[in-house]
């Protein structure tokens, strides 16, 4: 099929779906839920199924991550989602103004129509449904845009929608490139990119050519600051978990440490014997997960070259299995400690297994570095709830934070999930993701009573008597 015909094809069904949603008006809780309901059983009924395509697609993934770190995250979604659906979609009545008594104002949330989606790699299948079951709880009709570098993937998910779904009611659109640039440019009600701070500007330009609001989840160099005398198992279990699982392939990974310059040493003994006993067959554990391509693959191994050739310290964990079939692209566990802040090691978004170290002397130094770069979408700390912690939270501004954890605030559904400037922009999960897919109608109801009514022309005493009691009288004030 030509780019042409893609284009012809994505466009008809946009139009489809549209022409569905004002012939049938907006959905009621009953059929929300029930959508919702139907999601949730094609997930479970496609499960094996989804597991073997996301690992033919990476030459290796793990099962049992693809099941934690995916489908019980797109299910407890679903679960939640259909849980608070209810009061979500309830009116919310709004204060009043004294001078307008005698009348009502409310809130209304209403579908916003159809909700294109384009999602990445690294995530192939929570990516893609969560912000469709999101899409779904908020009334609306989808399109999604899964990606191609995760083919296999990609086309599981279409026929498990397909048969879920109508094309009026969710939509798969497969290709490449060239056919997600033609799908940002659609005239949508509203459109959700996850992906990289370099595309994502693409897809806002080639959206706003039709001022179709936008939430942006991207990423960038999300740091992990571990508190003086800190290193410890539950600090660097968390840590080593956050960097690995995926191998690193994770928007919200921790992409570099700031270890406190007393715990340096230690932090790289602990850190090392932890990778050795998460993967005790190194990095031909059959939970270890390969890097998703040769260019990217290539990108990350130049990325540690460079670091190697400018002086860093470079500690790899085990050696590579590359004789093993679809090993090939498995990066080791690697550990780049004082690389310069030039370096494209400390510059890029890593996604891989690499984990950078540099280390700071006071948080105010550790505050000031994270602050003196890009915002990023997640920041970690490890140490006690103290002044020290205060003051990071205070003074530094992330998408989310976690403290003595990592990872884990992306699974809290009532928590907001989003960026903030490179980053990303609007954020999904909870109600913020159903309001950022809704639309909040504004609705007052003049009563019987209408006093405003009264203060038309010609104006006189009533007009006079009106203004005074709103605005008030002019105060002066003698020193």
């Amino acid at each position: 099929m030509t780019l042409d015909e893609d284009s012809t094809r994505m466009a008809d069904l946009l139009h489809r779906q549209r022409h569905a949603f004002l012939h049938d008006g907006p959905p009621g809780l009953p059929l929300r839920k029930a959508r919702l309901a139907r999601l949730r059983a094609a997930v479970l009924a496609h499960r094996e199924a989804i597991k073997d395509a996301v690992s033919a697609d990476f030459g290796n993934r793990s099962r049992h991550e693809t099941d934690i770190m995916e489908l019980a995250c797109v299910v407890q979604a679903i679960d939640y989602l259909s849980s608070h659906l209810r009061r979500f979609m309830k009116r919310e009545r709004r204060h009043v103004h004294f001078f307008y008594r005698a009348a009502r104002a409310y809130v209304e949330y209403q579908p916003l129509g159809v909700v294109g989606v384009m999602a990445p790699w690294n995530y192939p299948i929570s990516l893609t449904l969560v912000p469709l079951a999101t899409a779904l709880a908020a009334g609306n009709r989808a399109m999604l845009k899964p990606s191609e570098l995760t083919p296999r993937t990609s086309e599981a998910l279409r026929h498990m929608l397909a048969e879920a779904f109508s094309e009026e009611e969710v939509a798969v659109v497969l290709g490449g490139p060239e056919v997600g640039a033609a799908f940002s440019a659609l005239p949508f009600d509203h459109l959700l990119f996850t992906g990289s701070t370099q595309v994502g500007r693409k897809v806002m330009r080639a959206a706003s050519d039709n001022l179709v609001p936008v939430t942006l989840e991207l990423g960038g160099k999300s740091p992990a600051i571990v508190a003086c005398g800190h290193v410890n198992d539950r600090t660097v279990q968390s840590l080593v978990y956050g960097k690995l699982s995926n191998a690193g392939q994770t928007c919200v990974a921790p992409d570099y440490a700031l270890v406190h310059e007393d715990d340096l040493e230690a932090f790289i003994a602990r850190y090392t014997a932890t990778v050795q006993r998460f993967y005790p067959d190194g990095p031909a554990s059959p939970d270890y997960t390969t890097i998703i391509s040769d260019r990217h693959y290539d990108r990350l191994r130049g990325l540690v070259d460079d670091a190697r050739r400018n002086g860093a310290r470079v500690i790899e964990v085990g050696e590579r299995p590359a004789h093993l079939p679809g090993r090939e692209r498995t990066l080791v566990p690697t550990l780049v400690v004082n690389a310069g802040d030039e370096a494209p090691l400390m510059q890029e978004e890593i996604f891989g297994p690499i984990l950078p170290v540099r280390t700071y002397g006071s948080i105010d130094k550790a505050i000031a570095y994270v602050n003196a770069r890009p915002r990023p979408l997640a920041l970690y700390y490890f140490g006690a709830e103290d002044g020290d912690c205060a003051r990071l939270l205070a003074r530094t501004t992330s998408g989310n934070v976690g403290i003595n954890n990592t990872l884990m605030h992306v699974a809290q559904d009532d928590l907001p999930f989003g960026g903030v400037g490179p980053s990303g922009m609007g954020a999904y999960h909870g109600i913020e993701g159903f309001r950022a897919m809704s639309h909040a109608k504004g609705v007052f109801v003049q009563g019987r009573w209408n006093f405003p009514g009264l203060l038309h022309a010609p104006f006189g005493k009533l007009a006079d008597m009106a203004i005074s009691f709103t605005l008030g009288k002019n105060k002066t004030s003698s020193q």
